[in-house]
């Protein structure tokens, strides 16, 4: 909210924009006199709510209401379901989930059915109007790609339904379809960093494969920058690394056959972290996907950001399609580079404890040749 200032109005409510629910259970959202709102609005941007900080505050006038009500779209996961469920109840507000709640799964292809009648049984005021509403829902849910979307509280006054509050929740694989720029945090509990931002943000626009980044909690050194190649072979080249005492500074992911430019961002990204003692791409698995663009990507960056590191060591694991070709470009492209590097192929995807050992070394003996 940019320069708070009084208006003539009554009551408001003022709501920090956090990204998780139950916001007033924590005292992030307060009812305030127009003369308040600047103190408040400075309190709540200057407060922390587990772990975030708001950047945003909203701020609403307070309406008579005659009933709180909640309606929704999700998606239910479930063996059984597998699909977009109608979630409603007549009763908002915080702790709705542990309420009576209509529930109704809906084929996907016809839309939601009418449910005037549920609603009316269940004493929905007005069923009939919140049944049009639930289909406004449902259209937003469908037209944005949502994995839910809820009106919480739906609130009746004495002019009619006001949505007094309402959250989205977008598919991450489908946002470069709507343009979207993340700037919340991917099921974390802090608020996501500079580096962080810019990858997502590379990730969405280029539906081309995976190029998954995020920073780990680390303190002190020595901690390498780690960047895996499949989800379940890179947790195991993780896991390989931690065991042995070498300390990952974030985990990154290239899978499903990405474009050489993606990969290009991620082990820009990678080695653009402060303070890492070195690099390893351990690619734990005989990869379908053609692995020359990962060779293209790694020398295009460790010739921009490497040119200057004298025995920086990258330690190099890369088997699939296309890997002979792969190494070859990768030894052809690093010819004159200061740092050290070993390059591996598929006959180490199962050494995962070898390769690891070897990655603790070279950062060793590189940071005793820098004392």
């Amino acid at each position: 909210m940019d320069s708070p200032r009084e208006v003539d109005m009554g009551p408001v409510y003022i709501k920090a924009q956090l990204p998780f629910t139950g916001r007033k259970s924590v005292g992030a959202v307060i009812r305030a006199e127009p003369h308040q709102v600047k103190e408040v609005v400075e309190r709540l941007l200057s407060s922390e709510f587990r772990g975030f900080r708001p950047k945003k505050v909203l701020v609403e006038e307070a309406v008579p209401v005659i009933a709180e009500l909640m309606v929704g779209v999700t998606v239910n996961y479930s063996r059984k379901v597998k699909g977009p469920v109608v979630v409603a109840s007549p009763s908002g507000g915080t702790g709705v989930e542990e309420r009576e709640a209509l529930s109704v799964p809906v084929n996907y292809l016809e839309g939601p059915p009418d449910l005037t009648d549920k609603l009316r049984e269940m004493g929905f005021p007005r069923a009939e109007e919140v049944n049009r509403i639930i289909e406004k829902v449902y259209q937003i849910f469908v037209d944005y790609d949502a994995r839910s979307v809820e009106i919480n509280p739906l609130a009746l006054t004495p002019d009619g339904f006001v949505a007094l509050d309402a959250r989205i929740d977008l598919d991450d694989h489908a946002l470069f379809r709507h343009q979207v720029r993340v700037e919340v945090p991917k099921d974390l509990n802090r608020d996501p960093t500079e580096l962080e931002l810019a990858m997502w943000y590379w990730d969405e626009v280029d539906p081309r494969g995976t190029g998954y980044f995020i920073l780990l909690p680390v303190e002190g050194e020595p901690y390498v920058g780690f960047h895996g190649i499949g989800g379940g072979g890179a947790m195991l080249a993780a896991d390989a690394l931690i065991r042995k005492g070498v300390r990952i500074a974030n985990y990154a992911d290239t899978s499903g056959d990405p474009p050489a430019s993606k990969v290009y961002r991620v082990i820009r990204t990678i080695l653009s972290i402060p303070g890492i003692s070195g690099y390893i791409m351990m690619g734990s698995v005989m990869a379908s996907q053609e692995q020359w663009h990962h060779a293209h990507a790694l020398v295009k960056a460790f010739r921009e950001m490497l040119s200057d590191r004298k025995g920086f060591p990258a330690l190099i694991l890369l088997a699939g399609n296309k890997e002979r070709e792969s190494h070859e470009i990768i030894r052809r492209g690093l010819r004159g580079l200061p740092i050290r590097y070993e390059l591996y192929g598929r006959d180490y995807i199962y050494e995962t404890d070898y390769i690891a050992e070897r990655m603790k070394v070279m950062v060793e003996e590189y940071r005793e040749g820098m004392s």
